[in-house]
């Protein structure tokens, strides 16, 4: 093919590119995203909003978006019906227990997957991808069984073994983990350094987006599990703030009629979440773009 017929085929590939670029196209993308954002956060803000209205802002038809008084009886309410400051210590705990645990412990077998040669490699590796497979409401059933057996149900060992370390962080830190150069450790252990020194001095620095990807990810599952907190304890003291939350919503006695109260407790539970998710939103941003998730 000369150069001239080459510069020719690819002029409909300019043209294709200019006009996708053109100012119209670019409007129209941006409201379809702008109204595809609407259609996600509008829920979140009426439930934050909500969370300071009156009982006669809740109650008005049709529905008032900005209350007419901004209050926190609500709030003072749910302090008066719930324990909800213990609910909210016992949710923090176990969430920063366990996203400490799947930092540690899923960057080290990604680590040893990613870049050490043992027995048993592709084994581990297969078993790791195979539980990426099954349903985690499928495991509910084992992991009862055996806190019980081990005697740990009602406690906050219960909330945090099972979920220590998973299948997805593994397979997370071992993928963003195989992108830093073999040379860069050889060196290292030329140096005379060994395995420990290499994964904590050279490699977690490299890792930081994918150990913010990972921090987002665990911590939120952590903070909004319902089903397993709700099956393995039973009493109130170590009730995490879903659970908790959805007691209170359940009782006649106190949750009748305080549509305000609830959405202030929902508010409750989702603020950390939002908090955490600002905080690493960059690192997060690189870390999926970066770990092979794209």
């Amino acid at each position: 093919m000369s150069a001239t017929d080459f510069d020719t085929a690819r002029e409909p590939v300019r043209g294709r590119t200019a006009t996708s670029r053109t100012p119209g196209t670019r409007a129209l993308t941006y409201t379809l995203l702008g109204l595809g954002l609407v259609v996600m956060a509008a829920p979140f803000l009426w439930m934050a909003i909500s969370a300071f209205k009156t009982q006669k802002d809740l109650g008005a038809s049709p529905p008032v978006w900005i209350p007419t008084e901004w209050t926190l009886a609500n709030f003072r309410e749910l302090l008066d019906l719930m324990d909800i400051g213990q609910n909210f210590l016992n949710s923090a705990f176990v969430a920063v227990v366990v996203t400490a645990c799947n930092l540690v412990f899923c960057s080290m077998l990604g680590y040893a997957l990613a870049k050490l040669n043992f027995a048993g490699r592709k084994v581990v590796l297969s078993v790791v991808l195979g539980a990426l497979m099954v349903p985690g409401n499928l495991m509910l059933l084992p992991k009862f069984v055996m806190m019980s057996k081990m005697g740990l149900l009602d406690s906050y060992a219960a909330l945090i073994l099972p979920f220590a370390a998973g299948a997805f962080g593994v397979f997370l830190m071992r993928q963003f983990m195989m992108a830093i150069p073999d040379e860069l450790l050889e060196a290292a252990r030329i140096d005379g350094a060994g395995e420990w020194y290499i994964f904590w001095r050279i490699v977690m620095p490299l890792v930081k987006p994918a150990l913010a990807t990972l921090t987002i990810f665990v911590f939120l599952g952590s903070w909004n599990n319902f089903l397993w907190p709700l099956v393995a304890t039973n009493d109130p003291e170590k009730f995490t703030l879903p659970v908790a939350l959805a007691t209170f919503a359940t009782d006649p006695t106190k949750a009748a009629g305080s549509n305000g109260v609830l959405m202030a407790g929902a508010f409750l539970v989702v603020l950390p979440v939002v908090v955490v998710f600002v905080a690493l939103q960059r690192h997060f941003t690189q870390g999926i773009a970066t770990s092979g998730l794209k």
